[in-house]
């Protein structure tokens, strides 16, 4: 199967992450189908747009919009599939709802980069990262690597990926490019390293 001017992808696993391994239990966090939070959004790439060249190859892992995998009910209460829905093992996506895929390593796709937030440095606050800086982990070549950039605020979405929390970034949120001090740490908290 193919598509012209979309994706054919399958779910990496469940279309949800809500359940985690605790010794030999599973221990199920989230019942609710419509948070955002516990959805998938990890996929492998089954067939590429036919009527453009991409990136992005078949058997890659890509990261998805949440709403790709996602169930909701109407407001009749009846339980839908989201219009990406095939089948069960088949979703078809258009190319503004992949953000970062990987070949041999991740990349961000155009137009985005994924920011893992620091440490805060003041021990007056009260927020355990800094508000609006991090350091660059994967971009689209725009920015580089391990830079420490400023964006703008509610600017960003949060993603646990290879239990790292990053943010993803639109490039033009990101106003300022900091000299890298060297006091700086990178933040993971243990929820997003307990995946």
């Amino acid at each position: 199967m193919k598509a012209t001017h979309s994706f054919v992808i399958e779910p990496l696993g469940d279309r949800y992450n809500n359940v985690k391994k605790v010794g030999e239990a599973e221990l199920i966090l989230n019942t609710e189908i419509y948070n955002h939070q516990f959805i998938n959004r990890q996929a492998v790439v089954k067939a590429t747009p036919t009527a453009f060249k991409t990136k992005i190859k078949v058997g890659d892992t890509v990261i998805v919009h949440h709403n790709v995998f996602r169930r909701w009910h109407d407001v009749k209460g009846r339980e839908k599939n989201s219009k990406s829905f095939f089948d069960e093992d088949t979703y078809i996506v258009s190319e503004d709802q992949i953000f970062l895929y990987n070949s041999n390593n991740w990349t961000a796709c155009d137009g985005y980069c994924f920011i893992q937030p620091i440490k805060q440095r003041s021990t007056l606050a009260e927020d355990k990262e800094e508000e609006c800086i991090g350091i660059v982990k994967y971009t689209d070549g725009i920015n580089k690597v391990g830079e420490l950039v400023g964006f703008t605020p509610f600017s960003t979405y949060e993603f646990v990926i290879d239990n790292t929390k990053l943010y993803r970034v639109l490039n033009k949120f990101i106003t300022i490019k900091y000299e890298y001090q060297g006091n700086e740490e990178v933040y993971n908290p243990s929820w997003a390293q307990s995946s």
